[in-house]
């Protein structure tokens, strides 16, 4: 593997461990919902989400990277001389998060992705590590659909890269039960999606839950008219309307099983 690659493949994954470690200890020293899961529960839910993270881990190490990677060495080459350094990097992260708040939104609207993004949304309770919690199947499809954008946009491996990084730390933030200054957490949320934003996201409500798509920045639901006119209550039901969660397995069968 390319050296430049493999160190950043090490950077990412140092930084999202010390960014989990910060945020799974702070949001038990001041959590924000109190309704937290015990005992067995706990241990149950937090094998489940762990279960399709690792999951996850190795097909980003052997499919998903190989798949950007090879898209971003086929990509269109028609991106201009000005489109590079640090502004270049700064347009790509807004367009690749332009595109990932389509996608998310389409998560949503077609039937057939909801399949799968369910299984994210089917957590009962929010922390850091609902972040990390989605079927395989969605992160294989999200592999091959952000192919087509790399190559048709030109967009470098290092931004993709960058983005992967900087998305997964957001979620872990935005996931998170930390509780924030009221103060601070709306002025975050004027350009960032904030956990009180993103929670809305996961209320068993699916009025609320088919809102609020963003995942960097705030103003693509302003923009594009999903942003969710409730706010996040500290004992709001959490996960899919009408459905109870599932244990591991049953997850991932899930988006398989006919439906009635």
């Amino acid at each position: 593997m390319d050296l430049q690659l493999e160190t950043l493949l090490q950077l990412k994954g140092l930084a999202v461990v010390v960014w989990f470690a910060l945020f799974f200890a702070a949001e038990r020293v001041a959590p924000m919902a109190v309704n937290a899961p015990a005992g067995r529960g706990a241990w149950r839910r937090l094998g489940r989400n762990l279960g399709l993270f690792l999951v996850n881990v190795a097909l980003s190490r052997f499919v998903v990277i190989p798949v950007s990677a090879l898209a971003a060495t086929y990509a269109w080459d028609w991106r201009p001389a000005w489109w590079g350094g640090w502004g270049g990097l700064a347009l790509d992260l807004l367009i690749l998060d332009l595109w990932l708040y389509w996608w998310h939104r389409a998560n949503h609207e077609i039937q057939f992705l909801w399949r799968f993004h369910e299984v994210h949304h089917l957590d009962s309770f929010l922390d850091t590590t609902s972040a990390v919690r989605f079927h395989f199947g969605e992160v294989l499809l999200s592999a091959g659909v952000r192919a087509v954008v790399i190559v048709a946009l030109d967009i470098p491996l290092v931004s993709v890269l960058v983005f992967e990084t900087v998305v997964l730390l957001a979620a872990l933030f935005q996931h998170s039960n930390l509780r924030l200054p009221r103060g601070l957490e709306r002025a975050l949320g004027l350009v960032i999606i904030t956990p009180a934003w993103h929670w809305m996201h996961h209320h068993a409500l699916r009025v609320d839950t088919d809102s609020n798509y963003g995942n960097l920045f705030s103003f693509w639901d302003r923009l594009f008219g999903s942003k969710c006119e409730h706010r996040r209550q500290a004992d709001m039901k959490i996960g899919v309307e009408g459905i109870a969660e599932k244990p591991l397995l049953p997850l991932l069968g899930r988006p398989f099983m006919r439906r009635a």
